[in-house]
């Protein structure tokens, strides 16, 4: 299934250079590079996942994804039917800044992940469809950021029982996976394949009754564990 994707980015070359690297299973369905024009060609467009940098003129990421969320919540009024999903479209953020408030900020805006632009074609359209399926991606180093920030928090009890379920090397798996590594990234750093580390992720979420990234990464946030 190809994953529809919106950029904004106020750099047109950046924007452009995004587009020509990005995968087969994306299409970029449109661009903008204010936060005015990302929300109404947002509401035009209706991505699965929206690219979106941290600083835009007029405001910036977490502006946009306001915009978005108030602009559903108005047309779901109107309606008079349903309500708003807050999980369509999903945003990930994609920055040259790895300074830890704007990191913060734009998760608890509402975006499922962080990356900089450091990052390959390859590993950005890896991340888009991660996102596009639920899960949070942040790149390895700025996770810590985020768990720091959830720390402060009000926390579940020091002493869990469902981490009694977990063996030793899921622990550790665990850990990596709710900062944000790949699976390959985990086989390299525990010194295992990835079929292994498929494995207890599977598990580790099956385990701890989990759906996905994302709500593992609050899960050992709120439990102090990273």
């Amino acid at each position: 299934m190809t994953i529809r994707v919106f950029l904004v980015d106020d750099h047109a070359m950046f924007r452009a250079g995004v587009r020509a690297g990005l995968g087969d299973e994306v299409e970029v369905v449109g661009e903008a590079g204010t936060v005015p024009e990302a929300v109404a060609g947002i509401a035009a467009t209706d991505p699965d996942v929206v690219l979106l940098d941290v600083h835009l003129p007029a405001g910036g990421g977490p502006a946009v994804i306001a915009g978005v969320r108030a602009g559903s919540a108005t047309s779901v009024s109107g309606s008079g039917s349903g309500s708003a999903n807050e999980e369509h479209p999903r945003f990930l953020a994609l920055s040259v800044s790895d300074a830890p408030e704007d990191v913060v900020t734009v998760i608890r805006a509402g975006a499922r992940g962080y990356v900089t632009k450091a990052i390959s074609a390859d590993e950005l359209t890896a991340a888009i469809e991660r996102v596009a399926e639920g899960d949070v991606v942040f790149s390895p180093l700025l996770a810590g950021f985020v768990i720091d920030a959830f720390r402060a928090t009000p926390t579940a009890a020091p002493t869990d029982p469902e981490l009694d379920l977990l063996t030793p090397r899921e622990l550790e798996v665990m850990r990596l996976l709710a900062r944000g590594y790949a699976y390959k990234e985990i086989a390299a750093e525990l010194f295992i394949g990835t079929k292994t580390v498929e494995t207890h992720a599977s598990n580790v979420l099956r385990k701890l009754q989990l759906s996905n990234r994302h709500q593992l990464t609050r899960w050992a946030a709120e439990r102090r564990m990273l």
